[in-house]
């Protein structure tokens, strides 16, 4: 049984990630009391530093991200008071044998290790903890989200972080799972009884999930043209929102219920083979255009080379059991477009009937919103005010749940505050299990060899537009369209 860790140390404690939430989030935790009185944090990357420079970087950290509102000069003493740092190169023996010597001195409890690194050093940062004798029970490891860029090389990993680490131990973090929005998504599905009665075939014609990014590689232009949208989006974030979307009710809200219904999904997705490629995928390459009214290069001027990396994909996919049978499930996500958006949106079929004469009757849709903003739009028909002397019109309105409105009073949270939380109460329920990354992987490789097979390069875009025009085919073929 895991109790409370007292140390919390974190490999690639200077590295991006780390400044922009990991940091920041351990401030807000601690600021507001929620994070255990004696617990240490010991940042650790290749970089030389004294314990009083990283606390200097640190504070910059969160000065820098924490809103002004929301940072208290008080609190940030105190918790530079919880910092330490060790210096350790991965390959470098005796700086490692070093840092295992300070984890020896700090620990007095349970300890969290958060791999803030490349996954290519998950295993090889494991098996020294392992030599070290720190791998042991009371200890877990946070692992970073995609891991490998392949069933192949995601097995090695999990091969590799498995001899030092028990499964009930290993953490892997997909940060979409910390976000209000997507807990509020399990929320209405199975604390309402109105929706998921309706939630099925029966009821639903088609289901879109899109994530669209306004930004472009920034800072990792190196390791995107290694993995492209496919593999750094959409086989873990989309499709945990998925799984999250089509699954079963979990019989109860633990890790092992809630994971295993999700893996009930990623079983059920039906493969898209080299036959279906060309129908149900779209690929794209942004190229120079405006996003919000700015300039922007393209994806090859950013990379300065010529890449055939997708920037842009979109999917039509099917899940063959029970609930969704001839459902489609439609997946876009992609890099400089047209507006920040994450959003589920659930369109219901058309009425058997309508008794308005030659009113149009709009199918009634749900819209799940989780960025920019976290809401719930419920579009219905309403009847248009007035005599009537015509007939009967109706107009389509929304029932709209803002959640900044209805929660005014609550403070936001950061999805690695929630995730952090867990890992050191030691609750795996919003973190992915080892079947799950690799089910996932075996989908998404099939995907990727088709679209190899047909030497096609993706399709170029506009920044600053939602795509090719041939993701607008994908779904017009069919009969749909995407929501904008």
């Amino acid at each position: 049984m895991s109790i409370a860790a007292n140390l919390f140390v974190i490999f690639g404690a200077t590295g991006d990630l780390a400044e922009r939430m990991l940091l920041p989030s351990l401030y807000c935790l601690h600021r507001d009391g929620l994070l255990p009185s004696q617990l240490v944090i010991l940042g650790s990357s290749r970089s030389h530093l004294s314990d009083a420079e990283f606390a200097e970087h640190v504070r910059a950290s969160v000065e820098n991200r924490v809103p002004a509102g929301e940072f208290q000069a008080e609190s940030i003493g105190t918790f530079l008071a919880r910092v330490r740092y060790q210096s350790a190169a991965f390959d470098d023996v005796d700086a490692f044998a070093a840092l295992a010597a300070r984890v020896k001195e700090l620990r007095t409890g349970d300890v969290i290790y958060h791999l803030s690194t490349a996954p290519k050093f998950y295993s090889k940062i494991c098996a020294n903890l392992s030599c070290a004798g720190l791998s042991g029970p009371g200890t877990r490891v946070l692992l970073e989200k995609p891991i490998g860029l392949d069933l192949a090389s995601a097995t090695a990993i999990n091969d590799g972080v498995g001899l030092a680490f028990d499964e009930d131990r290993i953490f892997r973090v997909d940060h979409y799972l910390g976000k209000e929005g997507v807990q509020n998504l399990l929320a209405l599905r199975f604390g309402n009884a109105l929706f998921e009665p309706l939630w099925n075939a029966r009821h639903i014609e088609q289901v879109q999930i899109t994530v669209a990014e306004t930004v472009g590689v920034e800072g990792r232009a190196e390791y995107y043209d290694e993995s492209g949208a496919m593999r750094d989006m959409l086989q873990n974030h989309m499709l945990q929102l998925l799984c999250l979307t089509a699954m079963e009710p979990p019989s109860h809200f633990d890790p092992s219920a809630v994971r295993n219904e999700k893996l009930k999904v990623l079983r059920s997705l039906k493969p898209i083979s080299a036959a279906d490629i060309s129908t149900h995928s779209v690929f794209g390459q942004y190229t120079a255009g405006a996003v919000e009214g700015v300039a922007v290069p393209g994806y090859v001027q950013e990379l300065a080379r010529t890449s055939k990396t997708e920037t842009f994909v979109a999917l039509r996919c099917g899940i063959d059991n029970w609930r969704w049978s001839g459902v489609p499930f439609y997946l876009r996500t992609g890099k400089r477009m047209a507006q920040r958006a994450t959003e589920i949106y659930l369109q219901f079929r058309e009425v058997p009937h309508s008794i308005f004469g030659g009113t149009q009757v709009q199918q009634n849709s749900l819209l799940i919103q989780l960025q920019p903003q976290e809401r719930i739009e419920l579009k219905l028909m309403n009847k248009t005010p007035g005599l009537d002397r015509g007939g009967v019109k109706l107009t389509e309105v929304g029932l709209d749940l803002d959640w900044k409105d209805a929660f005014s009073t609550i403070k936001r949270r950061l999805a690695y505050e929630r995730l952090y939380l867990d890992a050191i109460e030691g609750n795996g329920t919003l973190f992915v299990r080892r079947d799950e990354t690799e089910t996932a992987w075996a989908w998404v490789d099939t995907i990727l060899a088709a679209q190899r097979g047909l030497e096609v390069p993706p399709k170029n875009y506009p920044a600053g537009t939602w795509g090719p025009s041939s993701a607008v085919t994908l779904t017009e073929r069919f009969g749909h369209t995407w929501r904008e």
